[in-house]
């Protein structure tokens, strides 16, 4: 069993350096807390940035700092100030981070970050390569490292990676604006498990993938050559024991024991027992919605004026990024707000705001948390908010009113809170009187199923089930009824084909030996194909057959030279050495008349669909559709097209990006059998890489070697990843 190996931009542990020695002290943070049960004992190892730069790090020291930092099972990934500017305060945080809190205005799209960016991630991917081996587990943390997981799938092809991205994925119209967009979607599907704090999140990232790399999402899993990836919703919990246990020591200090900040506050309770403490608590970031709150408060008090002198709004501001200029704004203008409200608001006995901006240390959070009536948390795009947690598990009598914005992630977790809109002044203010006036059996009945929930999924059950998803994902070749064709499987297979005196092939074109195009005509045949294909056709004792659902017109054009045996249509019609086609069987068109009207219509209505009229049967396509809609417009057309053709001699077929209509007596398992019956073949060899070939590997007897491409459920006894892999395999039968 290999060991664990977490990775994010920076470690659980915070270096000092002092008089030329080296102090380790471990963090405190919500993913340090979350990742305890997994990065525990021996057999786990954390990477990440220490948090000094290159510059600032003695050489002397180098040694020391490693040794300091393996007695906490971590490694570091060293970076020089300007990658900590281009990667971290660049493209991390001044690209990622507002364009994913849909923040566009302030996004910025700089080459120069990208490129340090990319630099960075495979820094990270090195230090990851280095410590690691085949069988280990590798998770993968954040925003900041979201290109890694394909740089480490590259040299370590079947290891197991995971990766959790702790902010929202924004909708498909907003990510699409980002330049580089297909290069972070395939640096996230190097994980074979993608975690989310939330379904929408979720959603939006399925839906990108659909629409920007054209792969098959099926519910939430993708389809990538010879992988599936998962994708699924993990809500990130607290260490809910650690708050409420806090709590309760805190409840039973004596008034002696009681800290400075805790004093002032007992001590405006006592001058004012009706005054009700409203508290925010955030991260000093425009997505917060900070200054909306301030000003939504003003809006509340100058709408019922009755409860001026009775409430109080306490502002916990924690500095972040203060050499962005955007933080730099915001801590301004959110100065400006509290001294003009207080200014114009405040009496001699009461000052409507407090306003700390600082970082507190726990037992203040404590001290907040258990004095404060109403905890009020607006967040206008927030991954998941763990302050609403934190505050519900300090309440020990359960009494207390969360307030909290539906845009962040814990909202969903939190439908018993009050949940409100950021952007709405006058629910905010009827909110907050509601919140004022809420009885307690009401706060105890909704703050019980919170502390229920919570303390049921705390971050420790949330870290356990994401390693447990990811392990399972080890096991996924086994949902699966084909075989990987490995390199034994593959010698076996041409030793099979070198030994056999006659063989019949069967090979699909596209999907197979060429990949799909936007136009299906221009997905000709290249001269390597050519020369495949040549090679196969001259070898003695060797029957090989070109089989398609392409109509005749295009395949003799390509193929009618080359003398190539060909059955197109889905087995309509047949060439054999070079001869004009033939049918090969007698099939009915009456019915074209009736359904080429309706696929008209759903191409008038389905921007990027097309019709491919054949002979005998009629294609919709809808490649070049948007994923999600032509995906419910093909299921409308199936169901519409079944309705008209009852119980006629008529069937239609789902392909890729493909709905065929043709007569019910003609597929390529029919005319696969028929081929078999010409000659006595010891070898009988078909490959394919959609539903119409699943007809040849039903029909072909259990001696044949069926091969699909791709990895989806089929009745082949096995798979390979993709076209390129296809050549592989042909050419070795030319060996």
């Amino acid at each position: 069993m290999g060991k664990t190996i977490i990775i994010s931009n920076r470690l659980p542990v915070q270096l000092q350096i002092s008089n030329g020695t080296i102090n380790a002290i471990p963090s405190v943070g919500g993913l340090a807390t979350g990742m305890k049960s997994v990065h525990s004992g021996g057999e786990s190892l954390w990477i990440g940035w220490s948090g000094l730069t290159n510059e600032e790090t003695p050489e002397e020291l180098e040694l020391d700092i490693d040794k300091a930092l393996a007695e906490h099972g971590c490694a570091k990934v060293k970076l020089t100030a300007s990658e900590v500017d281009g990667f971290y305060f660049g493209f991390s945080n001044r690209t990622v981070w507002p364009l994913f809190h849909y923040f566009m205005e302030y996004t910025e799209f700089e080459l120069d970050f990208w490129d340090t960016y990319k630099a960075v991630n495979q820094k990270f991917a090195d230090a990851i390569i280095e410590k690691s081996n085949e069988d280990d587990t590798i998770w993968v943390h954040d925003y900041q490292l979201m290109l890694v997981p394909q740089m480490v799938r590259e040299k370590r092809p079947d290891t197991s990676i995971g990766f959790f991205l702790h902010i929202p994925f924004p909708s498909y119209e907003i990510f699409r604006t980002m330049p580089w967009r297909v290069e972070v979607l395939e640096g996230l599907l190097g994980s074979d498990l993608i975690g989310f704090h939330t379904y929408d999140y979720e959603r939006h990232f399925l839906s990108s993938v659909r629409r920007l790399l054209g792969l098959d999402v099926s519910f939430n899993e993708i389809y990538l050559d010879n992988r599936v990836i998962k994708v699924d919703s993990f809500p990130m919990g607290i260490d809910y024991k650690k708050f409420k246990d806090a709590a309760i020591a805190h409840d039973s200090k004596s008034i002696e024991e009681r800290s400075d900040l805790q004093e002032r506050l007992d001590s405006h309770k006592a001058s004012a027992p009706d005054t009700k403490l409203i508290l925010s608590i955030d991260r000093l970031d425009y997505s917060k919605g900070i200054a909306k709150r301030i000003n939504a408060f003003e809006y509340f008090l100058n709408k019922y004026p009755e409860y001026k002198e009775k409430v109080r709004l306490i502002i916990l501001a924690v500095p972040s990024r203060s050499n962005v200029p955007q933080y730099q704004l915001l801590k301004r203008e959110i100065d400006e707000l509290v001294g003009r409200i207080n200014g114009e608001l405040s009496t001699v006995n009461w000052t409507p705001i407090w306003y700390f901006y600082r970082s507190l240390p726990f037992n203040s959070l404590i001290d907040l948390y258990t004095s404060s009536d109403i905890a009020w948390l607006t967040p206008l795009r927030d991954g998941m908010n763990l302050v609403a947690k934190e505050y519900i598990a300090t309440r020990t009598d359960k009494t207390g009113v969360l307030i909290l914005s539906e845009m962040a992630g814990s909202a969903y977790e939190m439908n018993e809170a009050l949940l409100i809109n950021p952007n709405n002044f006058e629910e905010q203010a009827d909110t907050l009187r509601q919140a004022i006036h809420m009885p307690k059996d009401e706060q105890i009945a909704r703050n019980s199923f919170l502390q229920n929930r919570l303390e049921r999924y705390n971050v420790e059950v949330w870290a356990n089930e994401f390693m447990t998803a990811l392990n399972e994902k080890r096991d996924v070749g086994k949902a699966y009824v084909s075989e990987k064709i490995s390199t034994a499987i593959l010698d076996s297979m041409e030793n099979q084909y070198t030994k056999a005196k006659k063989r019949l092939l069967f090979l699909d074109y596209d999907g197979t030996l060429v990949g799909f195009h936007k136009d299906p005509q221009k997905a000709s045949p290249d001269e390597e194909l050519y020369a495949l294909l040549d090679q196969l056709q001259q070898q003695e004792n060797t029957t090989l057959f070109l089989i398609s659902g392409r109509d005749k017109q295009t395949f003799g054009k390509w193929f009618l030279p080359k003398k190539y045996n060909m059955i197109v249509e889905h087995g309509v019609w047949i060439s054999k050495n070079g001869e004009e086609f033939k049918m090969l069987e007698q099939v009915k068109s009456d019915w074209m008349g009736k359904i080429r009207p309706v696929l008209e219509s759903f191409v008038d209505r389905t921007p990027g669909s097309f019709i491919e009229e054949k002979n005998y049967s009629l294609a919709w396509h809808y490649r070049n559709t948007d994923p999600d809609f032509g995906e419910k417009r093909a299921t409308e057309l199936n169901t519409v097209l079944r309705s008209l053709i009852g119980n006629d001699d008529i069937s239609v077929l789902n392909g890729n990006k493909v709905m065929e209509v043709k007569s019910s007596n003609v597929n390529k398992g029919r005319a696969a059998v028929r081929m078999m019956a010409d000659d006595d073949y010891d070898f009988v060899f078909a490959i394919g890489d959609d539903w119409t070939d699943e007809f040849m590997f039903q029909e072909l007897p259990d001696s044949a070697v069926t091969v699909k491409v791709g990895l989806k459920k089929t009745h082949a006894k096995y798979h390979v990843e993709s076209t390129k892999r296809v050549r592989e395999l042909l050419n070795r039968f030319t060996q």
